[in-house]
């Protein structure tokens, strides 16, 4: 038996010095979207309109064609049925498919079962999420290159995307484009995209996602500068079946407006702008902004509260607070006209005090400088003391409060001039 010791090959000779293998990823293929159109528009013929069969072949694809390289070219040929032109034209000689969303039928329905391609083929290929966003920014800049019933379909696609999370709300800074602004073109596509949205999910999930994205307060830059008020908006959505994005908008004018109230009111009060002066500016913004009287005591109140460094020893705060709120009580007067506003009042003084430990025990002095001061009247407070109170403290004050209400109601006297009530 011949031994394999014996039978060993004799050694090759080697080159001396060094060797350098060349890797697959350093040979750098030639960048080719045609051929890489031409393999997706043949799989897609292939599977034809049934989209099951279309998300199943995408998934398969993606093992052996670069979808990261090609994403753009991959998401034109499934949005517009093939490699888009600049301005959002189809190229003439290329090959096209009808295999598209833009061949596809004008209704949510075959918009929402397009929708499901996407989230399959972005959640198995996360890589993809990016390009896909780039893709969506750039349709919207394109929207004058299509026609009339291929934005609807992408307006309807692009709001079912949002509502399931495939797609930020960034995307819509697009639709902020000058041209598409002028021409209106943005504020149509934006009521379709808005009706899918809220139709998928609801008012307040898409007031989240803009919140996110801080573009809560700039849906009115979908029209030109001269037609950007709540007005306008309004009318133009309300028409267009979108009330509740109508008045999501109006609330959101009116929150602002009443920041900037704040804001400005801090700032005369810290320059000691005379209280005749403040009191009309107040008005002024009350009637252009629609705010109540109830809403503008709640602000005057937190406004008049942030102006001061307070003590932080409870038996020297409940001092510092009446010596402070007396000078500001003609300001608080003159927008306590109403019951209602009397109870707002109230209500904020409760929650100022149990929200501030050191003014647990003041509750029961400021009430009385209030009412000393005509700020507040009988009525309201026996009413706070009776069942419009907070659950805040509630017993603490309630107790403080005692003596004066029995006060208020035995004395008759009282209703016309307090003398010195009990304390």
């Amino acid at each position: 038996r011949v031994s394999f010791m014996n039978n060993q090959k004799p050694q090759k000779p080697t080159l001396s010095g060094q060797r350098f293998k060349t890797r697959k990823r350093d040979e750098k293929e030639r960048f080719d979207p045609t051929q890489f159109q031409d393999c997706i528009i043949q799989g897609l013929t292939e599977t034809g309109t049934d989209l099951e069969a279309v998300a199943k072949f995408l998934d398969a694809s993606g093992a052996k064609l670069d979808y990261r390289r090609y994403a753009e070219t991959l998401f034109d040929i499934l949005v517009a049925g093939g490699m888009l032109a600049p301005g959002g034209t189809l190229a003439d000689d290329m090959t096209r498919t009808n295999v598209c969303v833009f061949a596809a039928q004008e209704d949510l329905e075959t918009m929402q079962a397009f929708a499901q391609v996407f989230n399959k083929l972005i959640r198995r290929y996360k890589y993809l999420e990016k390009g896909f966003e780039d893709e969506v920014k750039k349709l919207l800049l394109f929207l004058k290159g299509f026609s009339e019933s291929e934005r609807n379909k992408l307006a309807m696609l692009t709001g079912i995307l949002l509502a399931n999370g495939t797609l930020n709300a960034s995307i819509l800074n697009s639709l902020y484009n000058e041209n598409l602004v002028k021409e209106g073109v943005s504020a149509a596509f934006a009521v379709k995209l808005f009706k899918s949205w809220i139709n998928e999910k609801d008012i307040n999930a898409v007031a989240v996602s803009l919140r996110k994205v801080n573009m809560d307060n700039r849906l009115m830059e979908l029209f030109p500068a001269n037609k950007q008020s709540v007005e306008h908006f309004s009318k133009y959505f309300t028409e267009a079946g979108l009330k509740e994005l109508s008045e999501y908008v109006r609330n959101q004018q009116s929150i602002g407006a009443r920041k900037e109230l704040q804001k400005e009111l801090q700032e005369q009060m810290s320059r000691g702008d005379p209280f005749k002066d403040i009191i009309l500016y107040v008005k002024e913004e009350m009637k252009k902004n629609n705010i109540s009287e109830q809403t503008v005591v709640a602000i005057i109140w937190s406004s008049v509260m942030s102006t001061v460094e307070w003590n932080k020893k409870e038996e020297l705060v409940a001092e510092q607070a009446i010596k402070h709120l007396k000078q500001y009580s003609p300001l608080l007067a003159a927008f306590t006209t109403q019951g209602q506003s009397e109870l707002t009042l109230l209500l904020k003084i409760q929650e100022y005090c149990y929200d501030n430990i050191h003014f647990m025990k003041a509750f029961q002095k400021i009430v009385v400088l209030f009412y000393k001061a005509e700020v507040l009247s009988e009525e309201p407070i026996l009413k706070w003391y009776k069942d419009a109170h907070l659950a805040k403290g509630k017993s603490v004050f309630l107790e403080q409060m005692k003596k004066f209400v029995e006060w208020l109601k035995n004395a008759e006297e009282g209703k016309q001039q307090l003398g010195s009530p009990v304390r």
